[in-house]
Formats: C-alpha cells, structure tokens, sequence
C-alpha cells in the first residue's frame, strides 16, 4: 500500500508551493521566503492577495503605457481569440497582422517602411542583427560581420543580445559570446560634468567619436551595424546628449554602417513621441520595438526597417525564401489585436502629448530628491528617471534591492531597481499626485536606509 505521502499528487499540494517556479533577473530564495504577489491590475495599480493596492511605478516593466485593465484592448483579445485564435505566419497570412504593420509604418520616421514581427524585445535585437548580418550578405560584402553596442546597453536576454549588450552581469556568466561583438562604444554620459541633468545633456559628440576609433581599429569594411538605445532605460535612464545621436548617424552614413534604434523602452510615448527617433531628430536604418506595442497584454516585439533593407533580400526568384528566419508566434492574431486596441488608445487618449505634458512635472518631483540620503545622482527624459544611490561597498545592490523591498512593504509601491539605481517609469495615464505619491514613497525609503560606513 503506498503512504499517504505517495498518494498526494498535484491537486493535493497546497496553492502557494513556490519551488517550482524559477523566477528570472530575482533573487529566488529570498523572494520565495518573502514574495510578493501581484493578483490583479487596474488603471495605475496592481493588487496584492489581500486586496492591498500598490502603485506601480514603472509601468509594469516599461510596458503598460496606457495604465492597466483596459477593457479596449482585453474586448479586441477576446473577439480576436473567438474568431481566430491562431494563424502561421510562414507561407500564409491574416489581415490583423498587415493593418498593423501599416499602422506601425505611419508612425515611424519617414523611409522606414517594413516591419517584421516577432514576440519580444529581446527577439526583436536578434532579428535586427541577423537582418544587418544578411543584408551585408546580400549586397556582396560578406566580411561585414561586427555589430558595435554599448557599455552598459541593454539589448535583451538571448546570446546576441548580451553579446552587444554592455551590462556585466548579464555577460560574465555566459562563456564565449558571439563572435565580433567584442567592441563597446562608451555611455554617453560624464557624471563629472552631467550630473543631475534635467533632460538631454548638452554637447556629447565625443562620445560618438569612439564609433571612428574602432573604425581605425578594425576598418569599416568589417562592421555591419551599430545598436544603441536612444534612452538608456535599464541601465538607469541616460538620454542622449543633444550632438550625440546626429554625429554617431553621420559616421555610420560615411562608412556604409548601419545604426539600429532600440526603442523597446523608448517606444510608443516614453519620451513623448511614437519613437524617440522623432524626439532626436535622427532616422535610423532600422527601429526594434515591443513593450508598449501591446501595452504589455500581449507578448509581441519587432523590426520596422528601411526600404533599402527590405529592398537588397527582394532579390532572386520570385518564390524563393528572401529570408530564412522567424517564429510560430510570429504576427499572432491575438498580439496584433491587442497593438492595434493600444495604438487606437493612445492615440484617442493623446497619451503620447500627455507624456510630454508630464515631462516636467516627473522631472521637479525626483529632482527635489538631490538632497536625500544616499542619493548620488538623479537624470529624467520623458516619463523615465534614474536615481542613483551611492552602494554599500561590502554588497553592492544591496540598497538598491532593500529600497524595491521596503517600497513594497511599506509605502504601497511597485518599484524597478537595477543594482542600486531606482527607476520611475510611470504609465501615460498617471496623474500628478501619483507621480508626487511616487516619489513621495521613494523618499521616505530613503530616509529609513543606514548611511555609507
């Protein structure tokens, strides 16, 4: 006879058994000793298992730009599950997926005319560097092969993500990454004269320079692209400086490169704009979006690119395979439902003109933090801030992740910390006492952290 312990299956473990679940970019055993359950979300906030509302502040994960629990955009994922639940997107087709294509091409900068789906950021950066790879390819120059990020760029998750990703954390782990990645361009940004901007920094064009000195090092006739985020969100929120983004477009024009915008953060109103390209005034060859496509409802990620581009793999046969690379979930009915429910809101809603609105109002709040304890440095653009906090030395993020706990625990507010930088990304949608409510928590946290020893 088995023990009762032999007869238990999964119907008879209790609910909340955690162990199974291995959770990414958290520390697990500390989480599932202390977790924090997220059950339900509406408007500017999530709920815990005992009905408590929390704040979000960050829009989820940069995602949910429009708030959540939008019933638009839940109505259109219903009817699109009803009618259509699944369609490949190899050999075959479905409208939803060519109306938003169209919708997504309206909103990009002139001559970017192609989209390409996928179904994250992270296989959106692939993607685009396979595409850069392939296009070199097809235009007969094969030993185009580099792909130049960024110190501490963050591109995503998969093997070529992290190889021109420049955070060294998400690298060091990993063994040998993909070969002619291993150049880096500088972060934009010069604490010693850029601290506490508000905004974009002045100047910057030398930090593009170091996009010529690589060139000198290898040749130009061996990088096939460039992949910068216009904001650098994970990293902390760094903007661009104001000369930086046009010399770094004019270089890569001098030498044949292509640059590629991660707009994975920065697109669909973060920084007041469709894209951040507008903001900046620079069109790039190719744009990867995804987050706030969705508004976080749906996973779904792509590549908008250039003419040029799509034009160089419209070569051959007619019914020859122009590129060899894709997804099952590639253009899912149910993603482009809900992009096109987003993009209906946030245009109806003028969500992109509102971020714009709050600029400043997210920009005064967190700076009046300069003085707080352990504050090292604070930068916005947008609806994004970046506050820095001096580490302790013996546990570096320590701070960081006791302020995301406490924030939790004590003021009602869902954080993202990286390391020990905090990041404020509120939705479109939130109002001026939820943004002081924010930083208001935020504060308060800071004042109860012990002081560097």
């Amino acid at each position: 006879m088995p023990s009762e312990k032999d007869r238990t299956g999964p119907a008879d473990r209790p609910n909340d058994d955690l162990s199974a679940f291995w959770l990414p970019f958290t520390p697990n055993r500390d989480f599932k000793h202390h977790p924090r359950m997220l059950v339900r979300a509406e408007g500017m906030y999530f709920y815990d298992e005992r009905g408590r509302a929390l704040l979000d502040a960050c829009s989820g994960l940069w995602c949910v730009n429009a708030g959540h629990g939008r019933q638009r955009i839940t109505q259109a994922i219903r009817e699109a599950a009803g009618a259509l639940d699944y369609a490949p997107t190899f050999q075959f087709g479905h409208p939803s997926a060519f109306r938003l294509a169209a919708r997504l091409v309206s909103l990009a900068p002139p001559g970017l005319n192609h989209v390409f789906f996928v179904n994250s950021g992270s296989e959106a950066v692939d993607a685009a560097l396979k595409i850069a790879r392939a296009f070199f390819q097809k235009s007969g120059q094969d030993q185009r092969f580099r792909l130049i990020g960024r110190d501490r760029g963050y591109h995503g998750a998969t093997y070529a993500g992290i190889s021109v990703g420049g955070i060294a954390n998400n690298r060091r782990h990993f063994g040998p990454l993909l070969p002619g990645t291993d150049d880096h361009l500088p972060l934009p940004y010069d604490r010693a004269r850029m601290a506490f901007t508000r905004r974009e920094p002045e100047g910057g064009a030398e930090f593009a320079e170091a996009l010529a000195r690589t060139i000198a090092l290898h040749g130009a006739e061996t990088i096939a692209a460039v992949i910068v985020e216009p904001m650098a969100g994970s990293a902390g929120v760094f903007a661009a400086p104001t000369d930086y983004l046009p010399r770094l477009r004019a270089i890569c024009d001098e030498h044949g490169i292509l640059l590629i915008f991660d707009e994975v953060i920065t697109g669909f109103g973060r920084l007041g704009c469709a894209f951040a390209a507008e903001r900046y005034g620079v069109v790039p060859d190719m744009i990867v979006f995804a987050k706030g496509v969705t508004n976080g409802a749906v996973p779904m990620g792509g590549v908008i690119a250039s003419r040029k581009i799509y034009d160089a793999f419209m070569q051959g046969p007619e019914r020859g395979i122009e590129l060899f690379h894709g997804h099952t979930y590639s253009g899912h009915p149910l993603a482009c439902a809900a992009a096109l429910a987003s993009l209906d809101l946030y245009e109806e809603e003028g969500l992109f003109e509102r971020a714009l609105a709050l600029e400043p109002v997210l920009e005064n709040a967190v700076h009046a933090l300069r003085e707080a304890p352990h504050v090292a440095d604070i930068r916005n653009a947008g609806l994004a801030a970046g506050i820095d906090l001096d580490p302790d030395l013996s546990e570096p993020g320590r701070r960081g992740y006791e302020v995301l706990t406490r924030a939790f625990a004590d003021e009602n507010l869902v954080l993202r910390v990286s390391g020990d930088t905090i990041a404020l990304a509120p939705a479109l949608v939130a109002s001026e006492a939820e943004i002081a409510c924010m930083v208001e928590g935020v504060d308060r946290v800071l004042q109860t952290l012990d002081r560097v020893g």
